[in-house]
């Protein structure tokens, strides 16, 4: 399996959205330790799959053992690291050099193999029919073009191989809520943020054959914001919200997921 990087260009639709993610890396106001140190990413891991705590019910970390990965995204490596423990043959890109950066900090950190590129989700520099398992989780929303970064993932996929999008839904208590309370959503200053009907998502993915539409990501207490906004989203929202029958608010949920599989051939 090839992991060697093909060059990445300054320019190009995805310039600014680069520039963006180079300064504004994800959930890094959540800890008090130095970013690239150990405590700083033991910080991001316990925040990630707190809020994200369906990722571990949903995504077979430890079920790909052998497996080619790739997560497009990637970040500071938090899911990739998860996917290397469980045994896959795990590589991860990010457009942002200094994403890429701390990624490689991190798998140096925890001791595991794991193949870490530069690279726009949107122009993958692998050859098709590369990968058993594609991860894509905060990408579509944040790309100049969504439908490009489908057609990339479903091409480096093996035929029969599966692939996970995440999007944001617009039809969403998180959205809602953010325009009630005038509350910015997080990253909304990003060049590209986009949100979804839960329609719109599935016509996204509709390159795949079969595609399963998943919500989820409902409140969780916020570490971020403080404020009487704050406190009444933590003491009395979240437990209210939670405490409705999921029926009635389960397509609501701020994140969409699908889980897509490449026809076999």
């Amino acid at each position: 399996m090839s992991e060697s990087p093909a060059p990445v260009r300054s320019g190009g639709p995805n310039a600014r959205v680069r520039q963006y993610w180079n300064a504004h890396i994800h959930d890094l106001a959540i800890s008090s330790h130095a970013p690239g140190t150990p405590g700083f990413f033991d910080d991001l891991d316990e925040y990630h799959f707190d809020k994200l705590h369906h990722l571990l019910r949903l995504i077979p970390f430890d079920g790909l053992a052998g497996r080619r990965v790739l997560d497009v995204g990637c970040g500071t490596g938090v899911d990739l690291v998860r996917f290397a423990r469980g045994g896959a043959r795990a590589v991860g890109v990010d457009i942002a050099d200094s994403a890429i950066a701390l990624a490689r900090r991190n798998v140096a950190h925890r001791q595991i193999p794991a193949g870490l590129v530069v690279a726009d989700g949107e122009t993958l520099p692998f050859p098709s029919n590369t990968f058993d398992f594609v991860f894509a989780h905060g990408v579509a929303q944040y790309t100049t073009d969504g439908r490009r970064l489908v057609e990339e993932v479903h091409r480096v996929l093996v035929p029969g191989g599966q692939a996970v999008f995440q999007g944001y839904n617009r039809v969403s208590w998180l959205n809602a809520l953010s325009k009630l309370m005038k509350v910015d959503l997080e990253h909304e200053g990003a060049p590209v943020l986009r949100k979804y009907s839960p329609q719109e998502f599935r016509t996204l993915v509709d390159v795949f054959p079969s595609v399963e539409i998943v919500y989820e990501r409902f409140p969780v207490k916020s570490r971020l914001h403080g404020g009487w906004k704050g406190m009444a989203f933590n003491t009395f929202f979240v437990g209210t919200f939670n405490a409705l029958p999921r029926s009635l608010v389960e397509r609501y949920g701020w994140h969409l997921l699908a889980f897509c599989r490449k026809a076999q051939g």
